[in-house]
């Protein structure tokens, strides 16, 4: 199984992540889930295998979340994966699947933990902050 990442491109964590898939030697599939949507079948397995459930998965900022009323109490489950199958941008990214498992990778550096190599440092974050030394170790 190669690496999977659910990405959105206007996002800088997104943008953080897929860099360090990449600066690790390993080239990913790249799902651009804004163009090609969900399902809710698919929402439902990759939620249970990252251990969310669609409320921590819910994207409440820069999201039509509170216009919809998905932030109130009370709203189910169901109602919020149909919501997010109407409006891809209320899940939260990047999601990433690998042979390690499934995470949301909020913050960025929470991909390390499903890479099989960590990426030559030194990195950076788009920020600025530094993710890998000069010495290839996790820095945080």
């Amino acid at each position: 199984m190669s690496i999977v990442i659910h990405h959105n491109p206007g996002c800088g964590t997104s943008r953080n992540v897929l860099e360090l898939i990449r600066a690790s030697g390993t080239e990913p599939v790249v799902i651009e889930y804004l163009d090609t949507g969900w399902t809710k079948p698919q929402l439902l397995a990759l939620f249970a295998a990252a251990g969310l459930s669609p409320r921590d998965a819910l994207r409440t900022t820069k999201s039509p979340a509170a216009e919809l009323g998905l932030l109130e109490d009370g709203v189910d489950d169901e109602t919020l994966l149909d919501a997010m199958v109407a409006h891809p941008v209320l899940v939260n990214r990047p999601i990433v699947a690998s042979p390690r498992g499934v995470r949301l990778c909020r913050p960025s550096e929470r991909v390390l933990d499903l890479l099989d190599r960590l990426p030559p440092g030194p990195l950076f974050k788009e920020d600025g902050s530094p993710v890998i030394d000069a010495e290839g170790r996790r820095v945080g």
